[in-house]
């Protein structure tokens, strides 16, 4: 036999058994050694089967007691508690479509002024799988998500500052989530997801005291800025039933235009002053660790808290956050 049969040969032998160590590996690999209740921020980019629903409310408390200036400088603020809640309510339209809502809730604690409660906007969404995952292969779960936010809160004609809890404008976001699964050589799982956000807002029509900073008297427009948002997230599966959780995020907003047009104070013809106010782009990056415990595939509790401890044009902020996550 020539030299060259026996290279063949080899290359042969040597391909079946990578195959074969792959099959084997497979075999022992398995989704259903961990639950997942999810990390804190990135939202997953597996559609819900068929006819199922998931229902995920979340409760939370933003403390704020700081301001970061356009260099990046921390400023001591008056310490604030906003609580509030959000819930995540979608549902399999088919094995690749996931529609829902997203209600909010909120109770500001404002320093120095009455405390207020309210609604705030509400998120809908429909998302559709690109790709789905299996083991084995090289391609991660990716989802394509648009949500529209309705502007269900107050924003102007305000009594006191503390009163606002929504924007008063309509948010259309386009989103890419991707999921990736590890197998660490422990043999534990590593779950890992990358979410990109783009975001665009209408024009406002502004009254009196508003979100915006305007006072009583105002008449005019806001035009809140374009947002971008990163958020890279990885769960280790411990055990089947318990998970370590953390998210960094990164966001930037382009500058909001504040716009007036009103009549002037001095009695004579009707005649329209103006002025602008525009606001500087801000960026700011966090952090989200969490503890998840999963009492099956279905049932499981996130705690956790989100960090915004660096950052320009921003408020610095700290939220212990504790969520449910039941999929039906």
């Amino acid at each position: 036999m020539r030299d060259s049969d026996h290279g063949w040969r080899f290359v042969w032998v040597a391909a079946a058994l990578i195959a074969v160590g792959n099959m084997a590996i497979a075999a022992d690999e398995s989704l259903e050694d961990a639950w997942w209740t999810g990390p804190m921020t990135a939202p997953s980019a597996a559609a819900l089967p068929q006819g199922h629903m998931l229902i995920e409310p979340y409760l939370y408390d933003v403390i704020t007691d700081g301001h970061f200036d356009s260099n990046g400088r921390r400023q001591a603020t008056a310490n604030e508690h906003d609580l509030g809640s959000l819930t995540y309510l979608l549902y399999g339209l088919s094995d690749r479509v996931t529609v829902g809502l997203i209600p909010r809730f909120g109770v500001n604690q404002p320093a120095g002024q009455p405390n207020s409660a309210g609604v705030g906007d509400t998120t809908l969404q429909a998302g559709y799988a690109l790709t789905q995952y299996h083991i084995g292969h090289w391609v991660p779960q990716i989802s394509v998500v648009l949500d529209e936010t309705v502007p269900t809160g107050r924003y102007d004609r305000l009594a006191n500052a503390s009163d606002g809890f929504g924007a008063g404008a309509y948010t259309t976001g386009l989103s890419v989530y991707s999921q990736d699964y590890f197998w660490m050589p422990n043999g534990r799982i590593l779950r890992a997801r990358l979410d990109l956000t783009y975001a665009v807002s209408s024009a406002v029509d502004v009254r009196d005291q508003s979100v915006y900073g305007t006072a009583s008297g105002f008449r005019g427009d806001a035009h809140p800025g374009d947002s971008f948002t990163t958020d890279a997230a990885a769960e280790y599966s411990l055990t089947r039933n318990w998970v370590l959780a953390l998210d960094a995020i990164y966001q930037h907003g382009a500058a909001t235009r504040v716009s007036s047009r009103m009549p002037p104070q001095t009695s004579g013809a009707f005649t329209m002053s103006s002025y602008e106010v525009k606001s500087r782009s801000s960026d700011l990056i966090g952090f989200a660790p969490a503890i998840e415990y999963n009492w099956n595939g279905s049932v499981g509790v996130l705690v956790g808290v989100r960090i915004f401890e660096l950052g320009r044009n921003v408020t610095a902020s700290v939220t212990p956050v504790i969520a449910l996550n039941l999929v039906l």
